[in-house]
């Protein structure tokens, strides 16, 4: 990249749901954005990749190793590569251990449909924060690089803010992998006792609803996601102690560690 400005984006993956958003959204701003996705060869590569600034691979776990083989030997080591999995700690040690030039690690917090303003949050994670063997020189790039996507995020309309990887995985192994096993366990405990159906409530149906696209849909990337961060076990092992206490029969003080939801996180906009 010549500049600390990105203005030309190769999206890879383009045409799954975030990497659509991705291309929608850099042309809306006003860059050059061009896109690849799958049945894509090394020609289509070597004509599509030399001159973009930023190479963000748009495609799940599951195909992430074979994309980015695919695609690194056509990088020049000076390209941002970046990526958009929900899972940050293993796609940034492959891209490290795949590519020498600048690596960043985001993680759109929306998916793959636009929301309010309010709601366009982009975890960014810098790439050197594992300590690769670096001279100065390769640290300062490093720090422009993650500047110049935090700079990229804001100009296309998002609200982007920088973490670790570290900080990033336990904090989704919560908000991510633990609402989904949380609720396939809740579901599946309920599932066929003798006419239960006769008793839903509206807020049980509620909870149905909100769950229905999760389990019918999007089971299988929630499941990859579970699996690939390293902290989605302890997750279910603090859960389990809440449980615990509530089996002890001490349900005052669930109600009360919950309520700080409300009292600091979000009314009171604490941290």
């Amino acid at each position: 990249m010549s500049s600390s400005r990105i203005s030309t984006v190769a999206v890879i993956g383009s045409k799954g749901e975030m990497g659509s958003l991705f291309m929608e959204v850099c042309r809306e701003a006003g860059l050059d954005a061009a896109g690849l996705d799958k049945s894509m060869t090394d020609d289509d590569l070597a004509d599509f990749i030399p001159g973009r600034d930023l190479v963000l691979l748009c495609v799940p776990m599951s195909v992430f190793p074979q994309v980015l083989r695919q695609v690194v030997p056509h990088l020049d080591g000076k390209q941002i590569l970046a990526d958009v999995c929900s899972v940050k700690a293993n796609p940034v040690r492959r891209m490290l251990a795949a590519y020498k030039g600048p690596v960043v690690g985001t993680h759109p917090l929306f998916g793959g449909n636009l929301p309010a303003p309010e709601d366009r949050r982009v975890a960014v994670c810098p790439g050197n924060e594992y300590g690769r063997d670096m001279s100065p020189a390769q640290m300062e790039s490093a720090k422009k690089s993650l500047d110049a996507v935090i700079r990229f995020m804001q100009h296309i309309g998002f609200i982007p803010f920088e973490t670790t990887t570290r900080e990033h995985d336990i904090a989704l192994g919560y908000i991510q992998g633990l609402n989904f096993v949380t609720t396939v366990s809740y579901l599946s405990a309920t599932a066929k006792q003798p006419n239960i159906d006769r008793f839903i409530t509206p807020s049980f149906r509620r909870r149905l609803e909100a769950a229905r696209k999760m389990l019918n849909n999007d089971a299988q990337m929630f499941e990859a996601m579970f699996e690939t961060n390293p902290y989605s076990l302890d997750c279910v092992r603090q859960f389990r102690s809440h449980l615990n206490i509530a089996a002890g029969g001490d349900i005052d003080l669930l109600v009360q560690r919950a309520g700080w939801w409300w009292r600091d996180a979000i009314d009171g906009g604490g941290s």
